[in-house]
């Protein structure tokens, strides 16, 4: 198997780099003439991805556990209470923690009533290799909910990572067909889980059955087999 590599262009006005890519300052030249030069580096084996304006890059990789990036949405489990911050599960090689108050309009005497075994749609807010990953529950941007928080009711299903990624692309034929066939509500989370809510727990079914079909870990059904798919069963 030949080895590909590519660069990633740094110059990107709004340039984010994902999972596999980290940047570095490379001194050039010595004594008062020597300056830096900022590079973006690989930190480890894959395809080098990016978005369609070239302005997010990743390496993709065939990991099955997940490593927390900055900004990057999670589907995540409470897992305890740890004094005013609470142990969230985000299928990473360490567990996460949320701040009581990184929630919209969270305060000291008004925060969510969290449990053990409660679904979070968070952000990561904070991801280094030597520290634990850090969640928070509203856009940074404009400090409200905008879909994070609490996840209530629905069923949590899981899917490999690259699939995470396909259905949050807007050009991917799964989720415009199955919302095409029945209301459902869908959070997709980049450490490979998904969390669903049908009226009827037959559809919430086909969903996960389909994501299954679909990803390229499993069946790797295109949109013509998925429609002939959705087509036998029952709904």
């Amino acid at each position: 198997m030949r080895d590909r590599c590519q660069e990633c262009p740094l110059p990107h006005v709004n340039l984010k780099l994902g999972p596999g890519l980290s940047e570095l300052s490379v001194a050039r030249g010595s004594g008062k003439g020597s300056s830096s030069q900022q590079t973006v580096v690989a930190t480890r084996a894959g395809i080098l991805n990016h978005s369609s304006n070239r302005s997010k890059w990743w390496v993709e990789g065939n990991s099955r556990r997940y490593v927390p990036a900055p900004q990057e949405s999670v589907i995540g489990v409470v897992s305890g209470r740890s004094g005013e911050n609470w142990r969230v599960d985000i299928g990473a090689a360490h567990p996460a923690s949320l701040d009581g108050l990184a929630f919209e309009g969270a305060t000291k005497r008004n925060r969510p009533n969290l449990k053990v075994g409660s679904v979070l749609y968070a952000r990561v807010s904070l991801a280094h290799k030597d520290m634990e990953p850090e969640l928070e529950c509203f856009d940074a941007q404009t400090r409200k909910a905008d879909g994070f928080g609490e996840l209530k009711g629905g069923f949590v299903t899981h899917c490999s990572l690259q699939m995470s990624r396909l259905l949050l692309d807007p050009k991917h034929f799964l989720l415009p067909l199955l919302g095409s066939r029945f209301p459902l509500d869908v959070a997709v989370g980049l450490n490979g889980r998904i969390w669903v809510s049908t009226k009827e727990a037959k559809q919430t079914i086909a969903v996960v059955r389909c994501v299954e079909a679909v990803d390229p870990d499993g069946g790797g059904m295109d949109e013509v087999s998925v429609k002939k798919f959705l087509g036998e069963m029952e709904l």
